[in-house]
């Protein structure tokens, strides 16, 4: 995937995604912002230098109790695993 656009975000209704994870991965000189989007037993991973990055943190901005403050907790430490649950979905009766 090279691209973040709307066909692919239709792609990911909120109504379904069950979980929102954010995480850096060490790439030497710099750290690389990536995001896990769960959606039943299917893992979206998304990075920031995808184009349409924004696209992608706005439409997952309109779930409901997202964390606002994800961005702060994944870039605290420099070149440190720092994974940070954005949302998640309470699913409630079996």
């Amino acid at each position: 995937m090279t691209v973040i656009d709307s066909d692919l975000l239709s792609s990911l209704p909120l109504t379904t995604i069950d979980q929102v994870i954010f995480f850096k991965r060490d790439e030497l000189t710099t750290d690389l912002i990536c995001c896990d989007v769960v959606i039943g037993d299917q893992r979206w991973t998304f990075h920031e230098e995808l184009a349409g990055w924004d696209l992608l943190i706005s439409h997952l901005q309109l779930l409901p109790s997202f964390r606002e403050d994800w961005f702060s907790e994944v870039t605290q430490r420099p070149f440190t695993a720092c994974e940070t649950v954005a949302f998640t979905r309470h699913r409630t009766g079996s």
